[in-house]
């Protein structure tokens, strides 16, 4: 899975001039935590979090803005970051929100709520999405499915390497799985 499958999207950021009021009334109306700060040509410059917020609010009454509290530089990745390191990120980083970029422009965001989210899916429920994806992609049921703890393991008589790698990929899409495998005659 990967950030283009779980992320939020379209984005909603500010610029650094906002006030701070602006920005707090943002992510309370959305239920953010988070929000990335971008330019006037909407490049990622920095975000800013609850925590800027407040530190900004109650250590200076005057009227901050953004830019005076903005966390600069900013870990941003790419649409195709695997779940795995967006959640390696977080947790080491201690970041709660993660913006997904198409080089500097803002195209999503991942937080850890997005993550959570993911591993609430019933495997009942993801067993179903990767066997409907399958069947849509082989015009009828050539392929079985089964979903534990995340690992999606597709069955299929025979299947040569590039078929192979159009299932995973294909699995791999569905938010819910965590890893997928191919067992051919009962192998791999």
């Amino acid at each position: 899975m990967r950030a283009r499958d779980i992320m939020t999207s379209p984005v909603i950021t500010v610029t650094p001039a906002v006030p701070l009021k602006g920005a707090a009334a943002l992510m309370v109306s959305h239920g953010f935590t988070a929000l990335p700060v971008v330019d006037d040509d909407k490049r990622l410059i920095g975000i800013v979090t609850e925590a800027d917020l407040v530190r900004g609010r109650y250590l200076d009454e005057g009227g901050a803005v953004v830019a005076d509290v903005m966390t600069t530089p900013v870990v941003a990745m790419d649409a195709a970051a695997p779940a795995e390191m967006l959640a390696r990120v977080m947790i080491d980083d201690r970041r709660r929100c993660v913006p997904i970029v198409d080089g500097s422009t803002v195209i999503g965001v991942v937080t850890r709520r997005d993550l959570v989210r993911v591993l609430a899916r019933a495997d009942t429920t993801v067993t179903a999405e990767v066997q409907r994806v399958l069947d849509m992609y082989g015009g009828g049921r050539k392929w079985t499915v089964t979903v534990h703890d995340g690992e999606a393991v597709i069955g299929a008589s025979t299947t040569d390497e590039d078929t192979e790698r159009v299932l995973l990929a294909l699995a791999d899409a569905v938010p819910g799985v965590l890893r997928a495998r191919v067992l051919t005659g009962g192998q791999r």
